[in-house]
């Protein structure tokens, strides 16, 4: 009976936090990130009024509403459809799609055999 007692002592009732997605950029705002990884999966997200999307993984197809300030896509294969880019969409990945139907983000393509599609 003591050792259950000792046991269940340093059991918690609670979770542990979780990580919080927002972090604070260099001149004190708060940037809202959403940080996708998976693999093979299709997937609806919300850049709601302004976050960013960081996608990372394979063969991924994703559908992103809202206005996404910012998007950086990494991995390999992902197909991704983008409600509106304002300000940078950055692709380090190897054959991913991307296309996006509003706002004049600047295009930096670092990777290799990416499609870029602007359907305004």
């Amino acid at each position: 009976m003591t050792l259950l007692a000792v046991v269940l002592t340093g059991c918690e009732s609670e979770a542990p936090p979780k990580s919080s997605r927002i972090s604070q950029n260099y001149d004190g705002r708060f940037a809202n990130t959403i940080r996708y990884e998976s693999f093979g999966a299709t997937s609806a997200l919300d850049c709601a009024d302004g976050k960013s999307l960081n996608v990372a993984g394979s063969n991924n197809k994703l559908t992103v509403r809202g206005r996404c300030e910012a998007v950086n896509v990494g991995g390999a294969d992902n197909r991704i459809t983008i409600e509106r880019i304002d300000k940078t969409l950055t692709i380090t990945g190897l054959n991913n799609s991307i296309t996006y139907r509003g706002g004049d983000p600047k295009v930096d393509n670092r990777g290799s055999g990416n499609t870029i599609a602007d359907k305004r």
